[in-house]
């Protein structure tokens, strides 16, 4: 062989020692940097979100828990109320306001009787 055909050989095998160095150098990788900004702040407004939500029906469970309460004291006392307006009714008869009239030592005159209309 000339000195030109084992130049171009040698050459060539230098070429080719480089192309596998720089193909074992240069692994490409899977996620760019960017890509992992990227994927980060999404995961970071996912679990935002989440919690946001989560703390927002624990807010909204909490109203209604409250708001039963109240509606539960509000029957209650309409229930109270009921029981009252039945003793205000037995306590106004006339019957009985004439007998605790007697019993205080009124006496019922007929003759000084208004009527109003």
């Amino acid at each position: 062989m000339s000195n030109l055909a084992r130049e171009f050989q040698q050459q060539q095998l230098v070429e080719r020692t480089i192309q596998e160095q720089s193909s074992v150098k240069t692994k490409k990788q899977w996620l760019t940097p960017g890509e992992k900004i990227i994927g980060l702040v999404f995961t970071g407004a996912v679990f935002f979100g989440a919690v946001h939500l989560i703390s927002n029906q624990a807010e909204i469970y909490q109203v209604n828990k409250d708001i039963q309460i109240v509606q539960a004291s509000v029957n209650e006392q309409i229930k109270v109320n009921g029981d009252l307006e039945v003793q205000v009714s037995e306590l106004s008869k006339y019957e009985r306001i004439l007998e605790k009239a007697k019993q205080m030592g009124l006496v019922l005159n007929d003759n000084n009787v208004k009527v109003v209309k």
